[in-house]
């Protein structure tokens, strides 16, 4: 998979990542990373060299787990985008995060 990433334009919507989803006493919640097969939550209909345009929603404090120095991305369904997910920009990885308790952390 080829790289190639638009910042949006507009202004950024409300984070996956509310108050609503917060612990009681106000300390962000550790997310459990899963990778996920590129294939499975992009559409590449063009050829492989060509690259597909994403549009990341900004990063997330989460990091890589291949490349642990990296900040992962907010992917969120569009255009090619089957499934939101978080993607890293340096090893191509596409990840998706849910609570401890299993609920996913992409959905609202």
């Amino acid at each position: 998979m080829s790289e190639h990433l638009l910042e949006p334009e507009v202004s950024q919507g409300p984070r996956p990542f509310t108050a609503g989803r917060r612990s009681e006493h106000g300390i962000a919640e550790h997310l459990v990373l899963s990778p996920l097969d590129p294939d499975a939550v992009i559409d590449h209909l063009d050829s492989p060299s060509e690259p597909v345009e994403l549009i990341t929603f900004g990063m997330v404090r989460e990091t890589c787990l291949n490349c642990p120095a990296s900040p992962l991305k907010l992917v969120l369904r569009q255009r090619r985008v089957r499934v939101a997910h978080l993607f890293c920009s340096s090893c191509l990885g596409c990840f998706d995060a849910h609570y401890a308790n299993g609920s996913s952390a992409l959905t609202f």
